[in-house]
């Protein structure tokens, strides 16, 4: 059994994880590091407190590191949080799954 603090980060993950501007953020710094700025002009459907109310979830969730370098505020992705739900959710799921196929074939 997880300890509280992980069921409870696991939970700010899952709330993050289930918006697709959220998914479309993090795609973004997926691919490379961005300001505040630049991930503003990807979502150009979006006005940019918008895009920081989005921000604030993925911070809290721990999925995004933001760090100021002067006047600009610089994004990028933190991994590990999606690393420890595939951990615990999908591969076991996954493995649960192939074995359930090898089954049903055997």
């Amino acid at each position: 059994m997880l300890p509280v603090e992980h069921k409870d980060d696991d939970d700010l993950v899952f709330k993050a994880l289930a918006s697709p501007i959220r998914r479309r953020m993090l795609d973004a710094l997926k691919q490379a590091p961005r300001t505040t700025g630049q991930l503003c002009d990807e979502l150009p459907e979006l006005d940019r407190t918008t895009v920081l109310q989005h921000l604030r979830v993925l911070e809290q969730a721990d999925l995004v590191i933001g760090r100021r370098v002067g006047r600009e505020r610089h994004l990028s992705l933190a991994p590990l949080p999606i690393k420890r739900i595939h951990d615990r959710w999908i591969s076991e799921y996954m493995r649960a799954a192939v074995e359930l196929l090898d089954r049903l074939q055997g």
